[in-house]
């Protein structure tokens, strides 16, 4: 555990749940995942891990949940509440997960991100790079009617398509952003922390 004068920095226990997702809805909702919104908390499977900042009342004001899938760590939610932003809670969190990777012995942190200026500036400034991205298109008829038409073309007798989700290749960006609303690029950025060759 780690303290500052206003926050404490720790591992996340099961009563934190109702304040880990005001702040995670609350942190999105400027964001392009404004309507990422959960019920209850995903779960982590060790060894991955979940930390919080939590503020001198009790209630958590960052998250950063790391799942770990082979040498990867891979940031599931990284998020600070917006009054308690420009405090340095996210690189705080983020240097406690580059040392909890560390002990892990990961090669790497990673992170899946839409094209969110703010985001990606942090990321940057962290040290991540860019190493993959693909689309995420959002085919919706609130935008327009014929959007979920466009985006699948046969859906279930007795189905009414209302909207769709759907992953696409970048290549496909300029066409897919002429026939709809909403569409991100999604990045994955990554941080190094050792080479993978090395013992």
């Amino acid at each position: 555990m780690t303290r500052t004068a206003e926050y404490t920095f720790r591992e996340y226990c099961s009563s934190d749940e109702p304040s880990w997702l005001r702040c995670r809805v609350l942190s999105f909702l400027t964001t392009a995942y404004f309507d990422d919104v959960a019920a209850s908390k995903p779960l982590i499977e060790a060894p991955g891990f979940e930390l919080v900042a939590v503020s001198a009342g009790g209630t958590v004001v960052g998250v950063m949940d790391v799942a770990v899938n082979n040498s990867v760590g891979i940031i599931d939610t990284v998020a600070v509440h917006p009054d308690h932003r420009r405090h340095a809670i996210a690189s705080t969190l983020l240097d406690r997960a580059t040392r909890r990777g560390h002990a892990l012995d990961l090669i790497a942190l990673s992170a899946w991100t839409r094209d969110d200026p703010t985001a990606l500036s942090w990321y940057r400034a962290m040290d991540f790079v860019e190493s993959d991205h693909y689309l995420h298109v959002f085919a919706d008829r609130d935008s327009d009617p014929d959007e979920p038409a466009r985006a699948v073309e046969r859906t279930r007798r007795g189905l009414d398509l209302r909207s769709a989700f759907l992953h696409a290749e970048l290549a496909d960006e300029i066409q897919l952003r002429q026939q709809f609303a909403r569409v991100h690029v999604c990045r994955r950025v990554t941080m190094t922390l050792r080479r993978a060759d090395r013992p």
